[in-house]
């Protein structure tokens, strides 16, 4: 399928779909009995109840099978920042994922708001119509403040999927690589390079997991206590999570077990491979072109690669983690989505491979695999519950 020119093929079935979604009614209407039990005068009755209370509306409506996908465009794929309307395939395109592999009723929400104030007021406004808040494509560091906030003022689940949905897979991926070459996560040096938004979020999560040997490089230097312009910065509250290297970024990877970049296209050598510890692990994340490709990193000595891409083995990909993830934080009526359900999620995500394939060098499993969603689902709601965030 690598001859396929998929610009070519996507252009053609979008203009012929007119968009990826639609509506489908659950209730009949034939009769009047129809209309008057789904509408008036029927309905005054459901409103009367949650009016009484609001709980009432996980039962009377869509609201415990509902996220609505809102985005400002800002940070759109690789694309950049296009804007609202720009951005509506990609949230359209997210919205069907949560329906085909969890079947959420998701809704693309594309706004004209620029500023974290406008995004904050806007995700308030909307949050009594659904079951939780997927935000995604927010340019950095405005998203960290959007979420934050809306967590703070919101009891249903807020979900960032650009910076949580990549750690959850990321960190899976790592958990079954450290497997696979009998290494430690607790003791493994680690190579961070990229520190937006899915890299900032998966410093945090390998941490959680008690990784402790962990060097983190952004487009300038490595970051350090003793760059004063990190100050009162999302990166400041990074420092404590890594260690202080003084070095150049090739230095960082001399004896290093793993790498994980989500920075740029091709700024890895076969070179840079060659010197880390034996049988190391590369998580390449820069889309559609990684860091180094996957055939580069396993001539320069890796063992384990994984990549954003589709047509390499062990594609780290967000569909992987934020329809399981909102499955179980739906199905037990969780008020936020914690770390604790993040790493859980990880390590279910994690188990779903077997020794067998781990050693044969696959370290997540295919988005297809029926299992995923499910065993994820399960595993947050347990969570959920027993760190009693949940309604009930």
């Amino acid at each position: 399928m690598n001859d396929i020119n998929w610009a070519e093929e996507s252009i053609k079935l979008h203009k012929k779909w007119k968009g990826k979604l639609a509506v489908k009614s659950k209730a009949p209407l034939k009769t009047k009995y129809d209309l008057s039990t789904a509408y008036t005068p029927g309905v005054a009755q459901p409103c009367l109840e949650i009016a009484k209370n609001k709980e009432a509306a996980y039962e009377y409506t869509w609201k415990r099978n509902s996220v609505v996908v809102l985005s400002n465009g800002t940070r759109v794929l690789g694309l950049g920042n296009i804007g609202a309307l720009a951005g509506l395939p990609v949230m359209e395109g997210k919205a069907i994922l949560f329906k085909g592999f969890a079947n959420i009723d998701a809704v693309p929400l594309c706004v004209n708001a620029y500023t974290v104030d406008e995004l904050v007021t806007i995700g308030k406004a909307i949050a009594p119509t659904f079951g939780g808040i997927n935000l995604e494509d927010i340019r950095v560091p405005d998203c960290f403040e959007v979420e934050d906030r809306l967590i703070a003022a919101l009891d249903i689940p807020v979900f960032h999927d650009d910076q949580h949905g990549t750690a959850i897979v990321a960190l899976a991926a790592l958990v079954n690589a450290l497997k696979a070459t009998n290494r430690d996560i607790k003791t493994a040096r680690i190579l961070c390079n990229g520190v937006g938004a899915a890299g900032s979020a998966i410093l945090k999560a390998i941490y959680a997991a008690g990784a402790r040997n962990i060097i983190a490089f952004d487009s300038k230097s490595t970051l350090s206590k003793s760059r004063p312009e990190l100050k009162e910065t999302y990166k400041e509250k990074l420092l404590p999570l890594i260690q202080e290297f003084d070095g150049s970024f090739e230095a960082g990877f001399v004896n290093a077990d793993v790498f994980i970049g989500t920075s740029k296209p091709s700024i890895v050598t076969k070179q840079m491979i060659s010197t880390m510890a034996k049988d190391s692990i590369v998580i390449a994340l820069s889309n559609p072109v990684p860091e180094i490709m996957p055939e580069e990193a396993i001539t320069g000595g890796a063992k384990i690669v994984c990549t954003g891409r589709s047509d390499y083995p062990n594609q780290v990909n967000n569909v992987l983690a934020f329809p399981g993830v909102f499955r179980g934080a739906l199905d037990s009526k969780a008020k936020k989505i914690t770390d604790g359900m993040k790493l859980a999620a990880a390590n279910a995500l994690a188990s779903i491979v077997s020794d067998e394939e781990i050693a044969s060098g696959i370290v997540v499993p295919s988005p297809f695999d029926k299992s995923v969603s499910k065993t994820i689902a399960k595993a947050v709601a347990r969570q959920a519950k027993k760190e009693k965030v949940t309604r009930n």
